[in-house]
């Protein structure tokens, strides 16, 4: 019985995880509110539960604000590149859906194509902006070569990403659950899992030793070290 309230056992230690990833669904959706900021919302979020997946826990609002801040230009400017994408991306599909014949189907199948490449770099394009330095350009290829390198990874986040969106959407009753989900911990939920996922492609090209301090993460390594020159960077 002593050893179901020691706050060391993995209930409680649950119990501990799961609220430090509300508080953190809730910044998230706070900081994202003016729509310009949902990329350093969401490169501040993937700092804290990189770290969450890594075991390096420390304090929740002052890593995402950390992150936020020291990211949050070039957090900006690739997030309204992918915001731009996909809203073309989306009036093509739109566009095209009634559309028929076999020159129709090329080009349908061509942006699929391109979309799938656009989804699968966006999911890794932000966990490696909060993890290593980089220019937009540098983080945006590594991000995709990243993706590419490690395949299935890439589909089981893509799954995880896409499919908690769709399982939303299936009726009106998933819909109500699943936003009262979403506003509570969805977002971080699925930034941790995530994270579980990219945290060790990371490790192949970052071997880190443990810091001290858990809110000083180091993120002089980079896998521009294998992908790309890069400069160092300590956060």
């Amino acid at each position: 019985m002593r050893k179901f309230f020691d706050m060391d056992n993995p209930f409680f230690r649950t119990l501990g995880k799961l609220a430090d990833l509300m508080i953190l669904n809730l910044l998230f959706i706070l900081c994202s509110i003016p729509i310009v900021t949902i990329g350093a919302s969401l490169t501040g979020m993937y700092y804290v539960t990189l770290k969450i997946a890594e075991n390096e826990e420390g304090y929740i609002a002052k890593s995402f604000f950390k992150s936020f801040k020291q990211n949050f230009r070039q957090a900006t400017v690739i997030w309204l590149i992918a915001l731009v994408l996909g809203i073309v991306f989306g009036l093509d599909l739109y566009i095209l859906s009634a559309a028929e014949g076999t020159l129709f189907d090329i080009v349908k199948m061509a942006i699929t194509a391109t979309l799938i490449i656009y989804l699968i770099t966006l999911i890794y394009v932000f966990p490696t902006l909060a993890r290593f330095y980089n220019t937009i350009r540098g983080t945006i290829r590594n991000a995709f070569l990243m993706s590419v390198a490690n395949l299935p990874r890439t589909f089981l986040a893509l799954v995880v990403t896409v499919g908690s969106v769709l399982v939303t959407f299936i009726n009106g009753y998933t819909l109500v659950y699943g936003l009262l989900v979403w506003i509570l911990a969805g977002f971080s939920l699925v930034a941790y899992a995530n994270s579980f996922l990219i945290k060790k492609i990371f490790a192949k090209y970052s071997p880190q030793e443990p810091e001290t301090d858990p809110d000083a993460w180091d993120a002089s390594a980079s896998p521009e070290g294998q992908l790309e020159e890069h400069s160092e960077k300590i956060q």
